[in-house]
């Protein structure tokens, strides 16, 4: 038997005993370089960026109709055939009819220049009085 062990390569290994958990070192603290901190700032940074952005870009129609509701307005209706630089013209005959029509067509939330008989328009403040 002994001459069988001689012959064959025996491989001897040793274990070495593991300290249980709570005997573990303590987690290393995670070092940031410079420039890990710029990008990881920037990276949370972003949501925060694009959520402020969203909310401010949805309340401002809001704060426009807010501000407009309460102010009194003079309102004019449209007759048959007429048009808004028509009515540009009538309203403020010694100001630029385009200048006009763009207060108009922003006052009243008009997203093209067609108006339709009988609609009621807002008239910016500073032309009613004319």
């Amino acid at each position: 038997m002994s001459a069988a062990l001689i012959g064959s390569h025996a491989t001897v290994s040793t274990r070495t005993a593991q300290a249980p958990a709570s005997d573990a070192r303590p987690a290393r603290r995670l070092r940031l370089t410079r420039r890990g901190r710029v990008v990881f700032t920037t990276l949370a940074a972003i949501p925060l960026v694009i959520g402020v952005a969203v909310v401010g870009l949805s309340a401002g129609g809001a704060a426009a109709n807010t501000a407009a509701a309460g102010t009194t307005f003079s309102y004019i209706t449209v007759d048959p055939g007429e048009s808004l630089w028509q009515l540009a013209e009538s309203i403020a005959p010694d100001a630029d009819p385009r200048d006009v029509i763009a207060e108009i067509m922003n006052l009243n939330q008009l997203s093209t220049a067609g108006i339709e008989p009988g609609q009621r328009l807002a008239i910016p403040q500073r032309y009613a009085a004319e």
